[in-house]
């Protein structure tokens, strides 16, 4: 075991820094958007170009990753993540902003496919939500300090050294899982083999009606969380007044406070919930994502004093699904399919997810506000309920069998 928890300790803290980066931008794009003189419509269109690199890379990535040691992978992933912010540091216009957030998907994708594999040949089903809910806490840990910090950082400073401080922990964690990381033995690859090649990998996770209500309500819920995590920080400054370190200090503790304790304890709910059935992996998201719509109709159009009460409600809430549904996805599938399941499920969650969506805002804040931009996103999170619940009837069982060992 004591492969498998420094591995999670690991993968876990790299997965912190990966968020940290995710976060920088949007705390501050008013800056950003100030010096090169766009819209908000091409601030979105950033994330479009992020999503194009990631739709392309993730299918290569989880053949890599179903077939090859997955370590090497994910240290070249962490350390380009590191020098692509680097890079971000030192543009001039918004072309050269566009390709670095492009190649910034890249090495996302590689880490967001290998990192959960590898936990997932670590740990037993019965384990996996809990290990997963612990990888996943680092989601808000992480968004929280790339708000705060960036925001902080660009109000005293500059945005770009924003890109300059988030970049160094990147390059700290290459070199920590170099050393200390090691690859897991791939459990019940021989069983899931011949799954493979009867039924081959696409045809295998589409005809997959478990694997398929997991990742459509994912993606269904990505397409309001993205979008609306990109202009949080936006509309904060420009509906409430606040100023860059402010917006970003309100952001990243609310995310941290409450997208911590909605992942930790959406985690144990749904390991309780789980002895008593085999769909909690699905029911867990699916009342997260119905719940988050009524405090996230009052951050965007209540009364300003409600705001962040509101929004760390809806926080909360919609974190509540955050392990499950990645629990749900590994599940799913055969242990020799899981890269792949990830791959998947990456592609699927931002192509339908959050690929138009912060475009989508821009848009409708240029012709009206960002109000009536961010509120129009919400519908989705209802559509994500419903898939959820109908996903819940093809659960797979589970089972408490160990699969866990580890290579140098």
């Amino acid at each position: 075991m004591a492969g498998a928890t420094m591995a999670l300790v690991l993968l876990t803290s790299m997965n912190f820094v990966n968020y940290l980066d995710r976060y920088i931008l949007p705390a501050v794009q008013e800056q950003v958007k100030g010096e090169f003189r766009i819209s908000d419509d091409q601030i979105g269109s950033l994330t479009t170009w992020f999503i194009v690199a990631y739709v392309c890379a993730s299918p290569f990535t989880g053949w890599l990753g179903d077939r090859f040691p997955r370590k090497p992978m994910i240290i070249v992933a962490a350390a380009s993540i590191a020098l692509m912010n680097f890079f971000t540091a030192h543009v001039h216009d918004y072309l050269s902003l566009n390709i670095r957030h492009a190649a910034l998907g890249v090495g996302e994708a590689c880490f967001g496919v290998f990192a959960p594999a590898m936990i997932a040949d670590y740990f037993s089903e019965e384990r996996r939500n809990s290990v997963l809910t612990i990888f996943n806490i680092a989601i808000p840990v992480g968004a929280a300090l790339g708000f705060t910090g960036g925001g902080w950082v660009a109000q005293h400073y500059s945005w770009r050294d924003a890109f300059v401080f988030s970049a160094v922990p990147g390059m700290l964690m290459a070199l920590l899982m170099l050393l200390f990381l090691k690859e897991p033995k791939r459990a019940g690859s021989e069983e899931a083999g011949g799954h493979k090649i009867a039924g081959g990998v696409v045809r295998s996770l589409v005809t997959n009606k478990a694997y398929l209500g997991a990742i459509l309500g994912y993606a269904a819920v990505t397409f309001s969380l993205g979008g609306i995590s990109w202009w949080i920080a936006s509309f904060l400054q420009r509906m409430n007044g606040m100023s860059v370190s402010s917006a970003g200090f309100a952001s990243g503790a609310i995310t941290a406070g409450a997208g911590l304790s909605g992942t930790v304890i959406g985690g144990v709910w749904a390991n309780r919930w789980l002895k008593s059935t085999d769909k909690a992996l699905y029911y867990v998201p699916a009342i997260s994502a119905i719940a988050a719509v009524p405090p996230s109709l009052m951050v965007f159009f209540g009364p300003k004093n409600l705001t962040l009460v509101s929004l760390a409600f809806a926080v909360f809430l919609i974190f509540l699904g955050t392990g499950p549904v990645n629990a749900a996805t590994l599940n799913a599938v055969p242990a020799n399919l899981r890269a792949s399941a990830m791959a998947g499920q990456l592609l699927v969650i931002h192509v339908l997810g959050d690929a138009f969506s912060p475009k989508l805002i821009g848009i409708v804040s240029d012709h009206s506000n960002l109000r009536w931009g961010l509120g129009c996103t919400l519908v989705t999170m209802v559509l994500a309920s419903l898939i959820f619940w109908f996903g819940s009837r093809y659960a797979p069982k589970l089972d408490d069998t160990v699969e866990v060992g580890a290579t140098a």
